[in-house]
């Protein structure tokens, strides 16, 4: 079964935002634990270190070409070709963090969250505490109001209700950021180091402070360095621009299909652990090429559902919850990756209706009259 809840959504008006509550989920008794046995009993949550050793292989040897063309093209233009590439291959070590930081690739906890600081603040040049505090709270309360820290504002506006109070600059943005979305993806590299190394610079406590500092200063040092030494200063600030700009965009785009434009839950909703996380994820159609270009995110019902499952796994386990869903009645959503960027965008601009003329906008009406 599948369905999409932007298309469902715009048919209730451009502006209103309307919350998803308990009785708009059908109650589902036990079905988390249900699935959950066939899916162990399938033994898809068994680790798959081989296929992680070959990746890492990939990876380095991807590494390895780009640091060869780098040295090879000297004082080129086709320099960005290489900086293009390495946006690219840094978006992958990404996804690698992220799965040893749902304890996917190594045996123990400890050893999956020491990759993963490694791969995110040494290789990618990210928080690891900063990333990891966010996206638990995302994974326990996916697109619920008040709780999940990926529908807060920020330039983006992804409820109306931070629409409505957008200003100046940002209220010009919402209007159109639908249209915007993916232009602005090309800063999104640049706001991700920018965001760590304020949460490392904060006053809060952090775990592993002065060794992700430690880590991030010398990735920087290793990356930057033989770029502004070998290259003249105009085409070393391009390089690192297309590095950035591409990166970005990848993360971007491999993220923001998952749930923008699903269900948002109301904040006093009560849901079981099923309901919550099926109705409000979307997969994306595509077979092994999806799962390689997205790091194992088009099956993100099944991530959800089982986050230290191996992205080996997710094909089979999404097969499960697929019959499971369609046998009880529950909404599966899947659909193209082409089709998904469509359903954000549409989404985006109507959530951004509301940053328009306030007297025209039936919402900032409401807001005065309470």
């Amino acid at each position: 079964m599948s369905s999409t809840y932007a298309e469902t959504s715009s048919r209730l008006g451009p502006v209103r935002q309307t919350y998803a509550r308990q009785e708009d989920f059908p109650h589902v008794a036990r079905a988390f634990v249900e699935v959950s046995r066939v899916v162990r009993e399938t033994g898809l949550m068994q680790r798959t270190p081989r296929f992680y050793i070959f990746v890492a292989i990939g990876i380095a040897i991807a590494f390895g070409g780009a640091i060869t063309g780098f040295i090879l093209f000297g004082d080129s233009w086709y320099q960005l070709l290489i900086a293009a590439a390495l946006g690219i291959i840094f978006t992958q070590v990404a996804f690698l963090a992220h799965e040893a930081a749902h304890r996917q690739i190594l045996a123990s906890g400890p050893a999956n969250d020491r990759l993963a600081r490694f791969l995110a603040a040494a290789v990618v040049g990210i928080s690891y505490s900063w990333w990891d505090s966010k996206h638990s709270r995302h994974h326990a309360n996916p697109n619920r109001v008040g709780k999940d820290p990926d529908i807060e504002v920020d330039t983006i506006s992804f409820l109306e209700e931070d629409a409505v109070q957008a200003r100046g600059l940002r209220r010009m943005i919402t209007r159109k950021q639908g249209w915007l979305f993916f232009p602005l993806l090309t800063l999104e590299g640049l706001n991700l180091h920018y965001l760590g190394i304020k949460h490392l610079a904060g006053r809060e406590p952090v775990k592993g402070r002065w060794t992700e500092i430690g880590m991030i200063g010398a990735r920087f040092a290793l990356v930057l360095t033989p770029v502004f030494l070998l290259l003249p200063l105009g085409k070393a600030f391009a390089f690192v621009g297309v590095m950035l700009a591409v990166f970005g965009v990848y993360m971007g785009a491999s993220f923001a299909p998952n749930h923008k434009g699903m269900a948002v839950i109301a904040p006093e909703a009560r849901l079981d652990f099923f309901s919550k996380q099926v109705h409000t994820s979307r997969n994306i159609r595509g077979g092994w090429w999806a799962t390689w270009l997205m790091g194992g995110l088009n099956y993100q019902v099944e991530h959800h559902l089982f986050p230290s499952m191996s992205r080996m796994h997710l094909a089979q386990a999404s097969e499960i919850v697929r019959e499971f869903c369609t046998t009880h009645g529950v909404p599966y959503t899947e659909t193209s990756l082409w089709r998904s960027y469509a359903i954000v965008i549409d989404y985006l601009n109507r959530v951004g209706l509301a940053a328009r003329d306030p007297f025209d906008c039936p919402m900032v009406g409401q807001y005065r009259r309470a």
